[in-house]
């Protein structure tokens, strides 16, 4: 086993390590740099496409900030022996049993990439362009010298399934921002596209079986307010906001994202968060309808959402629906959903007791594990494997049911235990969608997820084997998330930690060691035009009830190296303020608001934060309950 290592020569300084996420497994610095010039050339063997597949997206990832034209020739060639980029395929990989493992050397000569596996390869391209100038993310061509410090690093990934969920039902996204979410995930190794299509507020794949899904279930009335307080559809109310991707476009990005190793896997819900399917079908539900396309109203228990299990012509609709999924997408598994399933309109479903009583079925969890059962078989005859949420444990787990652990990782244990495999996913550690800093300073949502927090993910819980958990992921659900710039705000930085936690060794990794790290990929995205959460450096205050009764305020900083400073008398703290200690501090008599800022190095760092005292008693009082 390779361990984590940093060894530099005495000669440079610590500050001289790169910045990269995720943290590569073994990183010595060596003495030097190479500059990449104009006339350099990428070199891979003209019999190894796989290889030269690689050469021509790195190529192309250096062409518009360097301005460079490198061209990729075969290791006989005169231009081979100047300076340049080299890519070897190895029969064996330079991390043992680690397919996707690489390793890369840089010095004067130029830089060298080996790997077993072309995606051994792209991931070694991923960490050159990291060791390049930050500039090189850029899309314009830039002045500035491309040096690459000498290094020789050995890096390997811990899990093999390293995802993003992105959730296009709830607002549609275009063609061109998935790609460029795609485009983002590969630069920190995710590996696998979770791609939610379907839910209650829109269907958004093309299913040319199935017209009238995305005719009537791609669209909705248009809607701005928060989530579940929306009001809801009027009647005759026109149904204009909204979108689908044609089965070319899903080949398209499916293209796509396999040129930058990245498994898009589809996600069609079943048998709740159906909606939209069932404006389009209502004869599928048990109810009969008539349904509207959600626009985020509340509804829950209220309108039928979920397909009559049932009703035999629910599972004819479904095979025909999975087979054309299934000959859309190369990935091994389809995303079934399976959670939050509202069972109470079931049971008054003449057709569903019908089915219990032909079935032996004792309960509605065991009529939807019948279900999960069905589709597990529909996808199994066409080559698929089926994952879901881990409600598809209730009633009954099916035969080779991968599943996905949101709420808490306690699914995932249980399912770990009856050997089957598992992917990480616990809401208080990877759901994106949720705040980033004090909730006065961020766009509305609800419940907090810090990025220190994402750090902390363990993917493999105690007592568990770990060779049944896959891997883990991020899910960014978008109820709150309506515009691709707030998608990229919801995700980075707290990407950077999830791709560290699912790629590097966790020995290798602490948190303060990370923060500089991560803050040097926000100057990276800032020469991509990527949006990010700057909410690392601002102040977060929590109420607190003394002993006496009395209101206090503790202040907390996310950052080491961190003075937070205060005032309550309406005033704008500065670094001569009252500073923050560690304990709670009284809220004086006659105070109306707190307001905090932090320093970093004896400047600002973030956005101040001002709370009125009501809003910290309405908090106290939330924690009660």
């Amino acid at each position: 086993m390779i361990r984590f290592l940093f060894a530099f020569p005495l000669s440079l300084a610590a500050a001289a390590a790169p910045h990269l996420v995720p943290q590569p497994a073994s990183l010595q610095m060596r003495t030097g740099t190479f500059q990449l010039r104009d006339g350099a050339s990428i070199v891979a063997a003209p019999d190894r496409p796989e290889a030269r597949r690689v050469a021509s997206y790195l190529a192309d990832a250096l062409q518009p900030a360097t301005g460079f034209h490198l061209k990729i020739v075969g290791a006989s060639t005169p231009q081979a022996r100047a300076p340049s980029i080299v890519l070897s395929l190895s029969a064996a990989p330079p991390v043992p049993a680690q397919p996707e493992g690489y390793r890369l050397q840089a010095g004067p000569r130029g830089v060298s990439i080996e790997a077993s596996s072309a995606a051994g390869l792209f991931y070694g391209a991923q960490t050159l362009l990291q060791l390049l100038p930050p500039e090189i993310d850029g899309a314009t061509v830039r002045n500035v010298p491309w040096i690459v410090p000498a290094v020789d690093i050995v890096d390997y990934p811990r899990f093999a399934w390293r995802g993003l969920l992105l959730d296009v039902s709830r607002h549609f996204f275009s063609k061109g921002f998935v790609k460029q979410y795609i485009d983002r995930m590969a630069r920190y190794k995710f590996n696998v596209f979770h791609w939610h299509l379907t839910d209650d507020q829109g269907w958004r794949i093309q299913i040319r079986s199935e017209p009238r899904l995305t005719e009537v279930g791609a669209w909705r009335v248009p809607r701005l307010g928060r989530w579940w307080q929306i009001e809801p559809p009027r009647e005759a109310e026109p149904d204009t906001y909204g979108g689908f991707y044609t089965q070319d476009d899903i080949r398209e990005v499916v293209a796509y994202a396999q040129q930058r190793f990245v498994t898009v896997v589809p996600e069609i819900e079943m048998p709740g968060h159906a909606m939209a399917a069932l404006a389009a079908y209502p004869e599928l539900s048990c109810t009969g309808g008539p349904f509207r396309v959600n626009p985020g109203s509340k509804f829950y228990r209220q309108i039928d959402n979920a397909y009559c299990p049932g009703n035999e012509k629910t599972f004819e609709f479904l095979d025909r629906v999975l087979g054309e999924v299934a000959a859309l997408f190369p990935s091994p598994y389809v995303h079934i959903g399976g959670d939050e399933a509202f069972k109470g309109f079931w049971q008054d479903c003449d057709k569903c007791r019908r089915r219990m009583a032909d079935e032996h079925l004792k309960s509605a969890d065991e009529l939807q594990s019948y279900l999960v059962r069905r589709a597990e078989k529909i996808l199994a005859a066409k080559g698929k494997k089926l994952i879901g949420w881990d409600e598809i444990l209730d009633g009954g787990l099916a035969d080779t049911a991968t599943v996905m652990s949101w709420r808490g990782m306690t699914g995932g244990i249980a399912a770990a235990k009856m050997n089957h495999q598992v992917i990480m996913t616990p809401t208080q550690f990877s759901y994106l969608d949720l705040y980033q800093g004090d909730p006065a300073l961020e766009p509305d949502t609800y419940s907090e997820l810090r990025v220190s927090t994402c750090y902390r993910f363990e993917p493999v819980p105690d007592g568990v084997d770990p060779r049944l958990i896959l891997g883990g992921q991020g899910n960014l659900w978008t109820e709150s998330v309506p515009t691709p710039r707030h998608a990229e705000y919801m995700t980075w930085p707290r990407g950077f930690a999830l791709a560290e936690t699912l790629w590097s060794q966790p020995r290798s990794r602490t948190w303060d060691e990370f923060v500089p790290r991560m803050e040097a990929q926000f100057t990276r995205l800032e020469q991509a035009g990527v949006n990010y959460s700057r909410a690392v450096y601002d102040p977060a205050m929590a109420p607190v009830r003394t002993a006496a009764g009395k209101l206090a305020v503790r202040l907390s900083a996310e950052l080491g190296g961190s003075s937070i400073y205060y005032t309550f008398d309406g005033t704008n703290p500065d670094r001569f303020s009252p500073k923050f200690a560690a304990d709670p501090v009284l809220v004086p008599d006659g105070a109306y608001v707190v307001k905090a800022v932090i320093y970093r190095e004896g400047a600002p760092s973030g956005r101040m934060l001002s709370l009125a005292v009501t809003e910290l008693q309405d908090r106290l009082a939330k924690q009660k309950k």
